[in-house]
């Protein structure tokens, strides 16, 4: 019988909710890694029970946890991330130069493969790092780091963080990387090259409103089916490319804001988006204090809010860019967590929606996985 498990990360520790088929009762346990911030959990695609965990302290740095058998027992694997030289700096908030500091890891990536497994990691200071062992030893992409747009990266409130990493499914060649504040950068030669993909977008909060690089994005995401179609949440605005990132065109319209952090794509309907919108990059909690979800179901011609089960008033909450996940069951289920501790889940893809558990710490990111 299929199962459902959820791995959410949190300021202070991670969670594991898991449900059978029908998603109806979950059991929650947790925290795992007790006083740490848990940045992102990942399961691998090649074994549904190996999974990973990117952890930190501001005393202890960055950890990286492996589990073998679906997280009851933990072990740490190799924690050696060193930016490769020449060695270059980058802008700080204030625009002065600043040397590359390894800080964090923010977003882990398994890919299926059957010699050994790679993971892919995208850290702060901004750069791309690979194992090819599952972690056990990790060695930096350094072209992406010293592509020549660098000296227009800036941090974003979150750091100079690489929070997106997307593979094509068809295309094992390409990878998409999204960088906040620098933008999203496509290679199509598994990383030895990179390039800007950004006509199209269009900045408010730099001298140059299209700059060649320097786009706050907070988010993107593909449908393993149309791989060439990719959906963005950048910092004042959702966009849509149907050429692999070579042209962008704002879906905004229909939206009540335009800001937000997460976005995600229905499991089974390439053309089926959420977003949850904020009111503001200022005020960063629901629009009137009502927690909604919008769905697009025509690739973002039109949107309509959802919000049955979720709360309509007195809600100051966020969701962040890692935050929101989609299950591959029929009907699909959509996932998300808040800063207020709260993880909200859909099964019958958004139209109604209820709180799995309200009074965990802040969450940092949700994955959710479909268990044979």
């Amino acid at each position: 019988m299929q199962r459902i498990r959820v791995l959410v990360g949190t300021c202070k520790g991670g969670f594991i909710l898991t449900s059978s088929a029908d998603r109806r009762r979950w059991r929650v346990s947790g925290p795992l890694f007790e006083g740490w911030q848990v940045f992102h959990m990942q399961a691998s695609p090649s074994d549904p029970d190996r999974l990973y965990a990117s952890l930190w302290t501001s005393w202890s740095g960055t950890v990286i946890q492996r589990s073998t058998d679906g997280g009851r027992t933990w072990q740490t694997v190799s924690n050696q991330f060193l930016y490769q030289p020449p060695l270059t700096s980058h802008k700080d908030l204030g625009g002065e130069n600043t040397p590359w500091v390894f800080r964090k890891v923010w977003h882990l990536a398994p890919l299926p493969g059957d010699a050994g497994e790679k993971v892919l990691a995208g850290v702060e200071d901004a750069a791309l790092f690979h194992s090819f062992d599952g972690g056990a030893r990790w060695e930096e992409i350094p072209s992406l780091r010293q592509h020549p747009t660098n000296h227009l990266w800036t941090p974003g409130a979150g750091g100079l963080c690489l929070h997106t990493i997307l593979t094509d499914p068809v295309d094992p060649h390409r990878l998409y990387v999204a960088i906040s504040a620098a933008g999203a950068f496509r290679s199509d030669d598994t990383g030895h090259t990179w390039r800007p993909i950004h006509r199209g977008l269009r900045a408010t909060y730099t001298p140059d409103p299209e700059p060649e690089a320097g786009f706050c994005v907070h988010k993107m995401a593909l449908h393993p089916a149309r791989p060439h179609v990719l959906f963005m949440q950048k910092h004042g605005g959702v966009y849509r490319s149907d050429n692999a990132g070579e042209m962008w065109k704002d879906i905004s319209e229909g939206l009540p804001s335009n800001f937000g952090f997460p976005i995600a794509v229905h499991a089974h309907d390439p053309d089926t988006v959420y977003i949850v919108p904020m009111t503001s990059d200022e005020r960063r909690y629901p629009i009137d204090g009502a927690l909604r979800v919008w769905r697009s179901r025509d690739g973002g011609g039109t949107w309509e809010s959802l919000g049955k089960g979720l709360p309509d008033r007195h809600c100051y909450v966020n969701v962040l860019r890692d935050a929101m996940a989609v299950d591959q069951m029929e009907p699909c289920g959509i996932y998300f967590g808040t800063t207020g501790g709260q993880i909200y889940a859909s099964r019958d893809s958004g139209d109604t929606w209820k709180a799995l558990v309200k009074d965990l710490p802040a969450v940092f990111s949700v994955e959710a996985q479909t268990l044979p």
